[in-house]
This record gives C-alpha cells, sequence and structure tokens, in this order.
C-alpha cells in the first residue's frame, strides 16, 4: 500500500493524513511501510501543488521517518531542496493532473534530472506513449501514468502500449543520441566513391 495525501490543501492536513495512513499500513501488517506519496494541492481548478507547503510537510514527515514522494511543480531549486531535506524521490509534473498535455517543461525536467542524487519521477500530465518516451529520454527514473491509461478506450491496451514506450525511452536515454547539429552531416562514407 502507498499513502498519499491527495486532497490535502495544506501541510498540516498533509502530515496528518500521513501518519494515518503509516498507521492504517500498520494494521494491514505492513509495519515497515513508511512511504507517503505527499501531495499538497490547495488549487481545485488546476490541481498544481503548492511548493512552500510540500516543502513544509516534507521537511517534518522525513523527521518522522517517513520515505517522503513528492509531487511538485517542475521547480529545479525546490525539487534539490526537497532532496536535501532528506525525500526519496522528487516527482515533477509533466503537465497539470489529467490534462493530457504531455511533457510541457522538458527544460527545467531536464535540470532536475541532471542535478538529482534521488530518482525522479515524471507525475501527471502524460497522455501518449510517445510522451511516456520522451519523458523517460529526458533521463526520468520512472513515470507515474494514470488518467491515460484509465481514461483510454481501451485501458488494457494502452497500458501496454505504455509499458513498451517506457522501455523504450528508458533504453534511448542510455543508448545515448547523436548530438543535435544545425547542418547536415552525409551517414554514408565518402571513400571508394566514384567521382566525374
Amino acid at each position: 500500500m502507498l499513502p498519499n495525501t491527495a486532497g490535502c490543501k495544506d501541510a498540516e492536513e498533509a502530515i496528518r493524513v500521513a501518519r494515518l495512513g503509516r498507521e492504517m499500513a500498520k494494521l494491514l501488517g505492513q509495519e515497515d511501510n513508511n512511504f507517503v506519496k505527499l501531495e499538497v494541492i490547495p488549487d481545485a481548478q488546476y490541481l498544481l501543488p503548492d511548493p512552500i507547503d510540500t516543502l513544509k510537510a516534507a521537511e517534518q514527515l522525513v523527521k518522522e521517518g517517513f520515505a517522503v514522494l513528492p509531487y511538485i511543480n517542475a521547480d529545479p531549486l525546490l525539487a534539490k531542496r526537497l532532496e536535501e531535506v532528506g525525500c526519496a524521490t522528487v516527482m515533477p509534473l509533466g503537465s497539470p493532473i489529467g490534462s493530457g498535455q504531455g511533457i510541457r517543461n522538458a527544460a527545467n525536467i531536464q535540470i532536475i534530472i541532471e542535478n538529482a542524487q534521488v530518482p525522479v519521477v515524471v507525475d501527471a500530465g502524460i497522455g501518449t506513449p510517445s510522451e511516456a518516451a520522451y519523458a523517460m529520454e529526458l533521463g526520468a527514473d520512472a513515470l507515474l501514468v494514470n488518467s491515460a491509461i484509465a481514461l483510454a478506450q481501451d485501458p488494457v491496451a494502452m497500458g501496454m502500449a505504455m509499458g513498451m514506450a517506457t522501455k523504450a525511452g528508458r533504453l534511448a536515454y542510455q543508448a545515448g543520441r547523436i548530438p543535435v547539429k544545425a547542418y547536415a552531416s552525409a551517414s554514408s562514407p565518402t571513400t571508394g566513391t566514384i567521382s566525374s
């Protein structure tokens, strides 16, 4: 079980729900389950996370022994601060939850990935397998995809497609792409060619 503070509007509420989640996990026999997905979202229209209360809640929950998985805007400075207070990962959004807009802030996500010493999970906004592959090509360690699968016409097929795209994107990142150039570069050798 992964306790989640979804629906919490401020740090105090998120801390209380996280504590309740840990107690529920213990009741289910998961004595060592200290994980919590931290979401602090006061905005009901865009569902954007509150950076100040997220950091405040994360600091307290880490002190209490939680493995905190914070959902955040793609803010490199906030991501670094959350890592410094001891979060187990950082989870920047690709675009607003359930929007299917894809990766709208690739540059910031890439900065987070380059500077993180913890896993980076792109969480929210992915709508298609190509967007999942792109997030992984940026160097993300994982993705959290819900609406794109749950709301698809064929959720099982979409889940399979997302899985394949995620693997392909990760493999592409590990393989290393060619450099982007402003000009053409012939791929065929010029030795042994016939010239007039």
